[in-house]
């Protein structure tokens, strides 16, 4: 296999032509923390439509919302922490808007394991006495072992495309991700038949730069279609131990929602007209590295 084979290096416009209408999209993250949101805003700034979006969701499931770019939503929460319910995903569900697939924080990451595994489903103890499973449409098994035991059929998650935020990756998609919790990211990209990664510093080969730091690496890079240089690329969500989310941000957002609550009013202010642009109207990365980690 040749260099040129193994290098998976792209520009974020790359991976959104690659994806297409219709498809299932996977987003990685969790709430306001380690989100993609540079490919998604590249996204934003595209044609794409119909998309079918699996996310433990924040600003960027509410962002997709209100710009028409979602038909279906597969989800466990969409949540700013701070802001309990984004407004944008509020209001797309209260109009209607969107077709909605709810579930419990663990059926949901038991959909992304059964599609890792290449399984139609994996039972579960999880939803069992909920209205999950009857709204979400989501039978039942019989343990054939003696207990007999009657479990929820949780179906597979599976995904066209994962897109997740590292803290650092190399050109062959050897991926570090930092911080506390890797969020099920693992789980998204083996998920899925493609993975993009974007990544705040991009190296040549990780063993001769970092080989101390194997055990940062989630995902074997075989599950790695492409990886984009993107810093400062999770905000206004956090990026630990690069920088905390960005709250100030997150409530100029959730203001614009409050009646009219134009998106196409305000898409620039959230989005912009490159990445960028975006990056100089929020002051730069000086102004995102100085965002102090939130403590909880």
């Amino acid at each position: 296999m040749t260099t040129k084979t193994l290098d998976k290096r792209m520009a974020a416009r790359d991976v959104v032509a690659s994806l297409h209408d219709g498809m299932t999209i996977g987003i990685g993250g969790w709430g306001p923390r380690r989100k993609p949101m540079a490919l998604v805003r590249e996204i934003l700034r595209s044609d794409l439509k119909d998309l079918t979006i699996v996310a433990y969701g924040g600003a960027d499931v509410g962002m997709l919302c209100a710009a028409g770019k979602v038909r279906k939503l597969v989800f466990a929460f969409v949540s700013l922490d701070a802001i309990p319910l984004e407004p944008w995903f509020r209001k797309a569900r209260e109009s209607g808007q969107i077709e909605v697939l709810e579930l419990d924080e663990g059926m949901f990451q038991w959909g992304l394991k059964a599609a890792a595994f290449g399984l139609p489903f994996l039972p579960t103890r999880v939803g069992l006495g909920t209205d999950l499973a009857e709204l979400g449409g989501l039978r039942t098994v019989q343990s054939p072992y003696e207990d007999g035991e009657t479990l929820i059929a949780m179906p597979a998650l599976k995904l066209d495309a994962a897109l997740i935020h590292a803290n650092r990756s190399d050109w062959r998609g050897n991926v570090h991700l930092f911080g506390p919790d890797s969020y099920y990211d693992e789980w998204f990209a083996r998920a899925a038949a493609k993975t993009y990664v974007s990544c705040e510093e991009l190296v040549d080969r990780m063993e001769d730069h970092h080989p101390g730091d194997a055990h940062f690496n989630i995902v074997e890079r075989c599950f790695v279609s492409g990886v984009v240089h993107m810093p400062c690329g999770a905000h206004p969500s956090s990026m630990p131990p690069a920088y905390g989310w960005d709250m100030k941000a997150f409530k100029a957002y959730a203001d614009a929602a409050k009646d009219p609550g134009d998106w196409a009013t305000v898409a620039d202010r959230f989005v912009g007209a490159s990445e960028q642009a975006y990056l100089e109207s929020i002051g730069g990365k000086e102004a995102v590295a100085a965002l102090p980690l939130p403590i909880f």
